[in-house]
């Protein structure tokens, strides 16, 4: 695996983006799309994150179309919420071991290609110990290095439709996987961009010294 990735972030709506796409140009997606819930944040948490809209509705079939024709693999967070299973029922549970009575203690993802269930836990709550807490449903770091190293391999190129908090930035950048990502809303996206670069050049500050 190369030492520095390619990551390439863009501030779009993933669905034209990707039909301008080759068959397969990617080796895995990983995606993260709205579960259609709602506005779902506590109300402790609503000073933070105010209210928002695009959390009302699911992606329709049309992406999902798209996201299939594009990629080899893919990994889909929202089994709890929606199908989103294919060819049998594989999956990831997430224990993020959230204390919270009225929020989930575990998230679902979907995988595309293979018949087991795996298992991970790492704590993930309130964003504790992260910076990305401009988002409120950001995944950590820590799970999408997990999900690389046991799902991806060398050399893969990865594709993210929902950038959200950049998590998935972070990790492919430490572990070398070229990434392709988007992000529809301004504000999530220039905040994503900015915690990478945060993350990149004190890296490689730390590398200099």
């Amino acid at each position: 695996m190369k030492d520095r990735a390619n990551i390439q972030l863009f501030n779009e709506d993933c669905l034209p983006a990707m039909r301008q796409m080759e068959d397969n140009e990617f080796d895995l997606a990983i995606v993260d799309p709205p579960y259609g819930i709602g506005n779902f944040t506590q109300s402790d948490r609503k000073y933070r994150y105010g209210e928002y809209k695009w959390n009302e509705s699911i992606p329709g079939e049309k992406y999902f179309e798209e996201l299939k024709r594009v990629s080899k693999k893919r990994i889909i967070w929202g089994a709890n919420y929606y199908n989103c299973f294919e060819n049998g029922h594989a999956a990831i549970i997430w224990d993020k071991q959230n204390p919270h009575p009225s929020m989930s203690r575990c998230e679902i993802a979907s995988v595309s290609w293979n018949k087991r269930v795996d298992y991970v836990s790492i704590a993930h709550y309130g964003f504790v110990g992260e910076h990305d807490n401009f988002h409120p449903s950001g995944k950590p770091v820590a799970l999408y290095k997990w999900l690389l190293k046991n799902y991806a391999e060398p050399g893969d190129r990865i594709l993210d439709t929902h950038l959200g908090s950049g998590s998935i930035a972070i990790a492919c950048w430490d572990l070398g996987f070229d990434l392709t990502g988007f992000e529809i809303d301004k504000d999530y996206y220039n905040d994503a961009m900015k915690r990478f670069k945060m993350h990149t050049a004190q890296l490689q500050l730390d590398l200099a010294v």
